[in-house]
């Protein structure tokens, strides 16, 4: 969130919209990039270990944004066209409690933690997230 918060302020012509919410109450995002009637979605973070996806979706945000700005091209599509012709929606995270989870932001103290543990305990075959704690 605070990414996307900073995002916005420094291109204002970003689309944020809430578009749900996570089991754990944390609320859902889709970042729209242009305005056009061709539409694409992109997605990352469904599942827990699959966070550094969101880091990329989230790079490249910021790369479509400068290259707007900047009016220059990106991957050898100029940017303006794109967003005059395209509306790419972009989810960058789709499990933020399990991403929460892989990387230490939910306490392993934590009532909720404690639950999806023994829920975890029942699918052996199924490794549970050791998390990116040392």
């Amino acid at each position: 969130m605070q990414n996307l918060i900073s995002l916005i302020r420094i291109y204002p012509f970003l689309n944020l919209q809430v578009i749900g919410k996570s089991v754990l109450g944390k609320n859902l995002y889709v970042v729209r990039l242009g305005k056009g009637s061709n539409k694409v979605f992109y997605s990352a973070s469904f599942h827990a270990n699959e966070w550094i996806n969101s880091v990329v979706l989230m790079k490249f945000i910021e790369d479509y944004c400068s290259s707007y700005i900047n009016n220059t091209s990106l991957y050898g599509y100029n940017i303006k066209d794109l967003f005059n012709y395209s509306s790419i929606y972009i989810m960058p995270m789709v499990n933020p409690d399990g991403v929460d989870l892989v990387t230490g932001f939910l306490p392993a103290t934590s009532p909720i933690y404690l639950k999806i543990l023994k829920i975890a305990n029942g699918f052996s075959n199924i490794p549970f997230p050791d998390r990116l704690e040392s």
